[in-house]
């Protein structure tokens, strides 16, 4: 049987669990979001009822992820089901599969209406009201990830700023390509790394792409696999950097919305009181961050290891970053 097959198979089998007795699988489709995970969505149905869901699932539904920092499947859905029960907008988590399953490492979770397409929301007409209040939703939701209680939750990596500027720096260092910008950036940070705040659920990857808006604003926050133990102002500083502004640079949170509505949303909604300039070292190792991700994903596809277009692409960006850090060391 194809890959297909053998999915709809297994969630076959699982229908009756998800919807009762008499219910059967329709509209099997692999999304084409999810760099490191499968992502299909799909429907059940007994009679006139239907329950739209999503199966997660690791590729070929291998224990491993394409990103080693994963924190793994099981783990994510328990984050996930943490957060609704903290009131973060999240997918409900229908079900966690087993060996007997016969989907490999995967969960199920409710699919939830809207766009995750960078260019749409912040372009089209129709997310034009959700722009003006995102900001502000991003801080609620970001105050409740950070108000999890951590003693709760399963076993998650450690990461903080740092030791996150040692170990990029130890994988750039390693390609012997010497970027006198990335240079500076480093020895900046170096120079002006923050006192760290109190530990907190940090999501890992807070940005366009990874929520799901619709027209009244943030409806989800999605992909929770990179998820580690660290400081809240990381999650508020990569949602700034201007990688995931998307052509809108004039909007600081996102593309759409001001950073002091996300930090007086934050701080009114139980976050910790964050000064505007405490984001200014986070983003900066943000964005150097993400140019040494580039700098990884061009030497996969250089080496033959993953020869995807995707990757040769986002090897591009490298030089975007630069600017990005220019423009960042100008100003601090």
């Amino acid at each position: 049987m194809s890959m297909t097959q053998d999915i709809e198979a297994g969630l076959t089998a699982l229908a009756s669990q998800l919807l009762g007795a008499g219910a059967r699988i329709d509209g099997l489709k692999r999304l084409s979001g999810g760099a490191s995970q499968e992502t299909w969505a799909f429907s059940v149905s007994a009679g006139a009822a239907s329950r739209p869901l999503i199966l997660r699932r690791a590729p070929g539904g291998g224990g491993e992820a394409r990103n080693s920092t994963a924190i793994g499947l099981p783990a994510e859905a328990r984050l996930i089901e943490a957060a609704v029960a903290a009131g973060v907008p999240a997918p409900g988590i229908a079900h966690v599969c087993q060996p007997g399953d016969g989907l490999g490492e995967a969960f199920i979770m409710e699919r939830v209406g809207g766009e995750t397409i960078a260019r749409k929301i912040l372009r089209d007409d129709t997310y034009e009201q959700a722009r003006t209040r995102l900001a502000a939703q991003c801080g609620r939701a970001l105050a409740g990830i950070h108000g999890i209680d951590i003693a709760n939750l399963p076993e998650l990596p450690e990461s903080f700023g740092t030791d996150q500027l040692d170990r990029y720096e130890e994988i750039y260092r390693g390609f012997e390509a010497p970027r006198p910008v990335f240079e500076l950036a480093i020895q900046w940070l170096r120079a002006n790394a923050p006192r760290p705040l109190a530990p907190v659920l940090v999501h890992g990857d807070f940005r366009l792409g990874n929520l799901m808006v619709d027209e009244n604003g943030l409806a989800a926050v999605l992909d929770w696999e990179l998820a580690h133990i660290g400081d809240p102002r990381e999650d508020i500083a990569w949602a700034c950097i201007n990688s995931w502004r998307f052509g809108v640079a004039e909007k600081r949170v996102g593309g759409f919305g001001d950073l002091p509505d996300l930090l007086e949303a934050y701080g009114a909604a139980g976050g910790a009181q964050i000064a505007q300039g405490e984001i200014d070292w986070w983003e900066m190792l943000g964005s150097l961050k993400w140019g040494i991700m580039c700098m990884i994903m061009y030497d996969a596809f250089r080496s033959g290891a993953d020869p995807s277009v995707e990757r040769a692409t986002i090897g591009r960006r490298v030089s975007e970053t630069e600017i990005d850090l220019i423009n960042l060391l100008e100003k601090v």
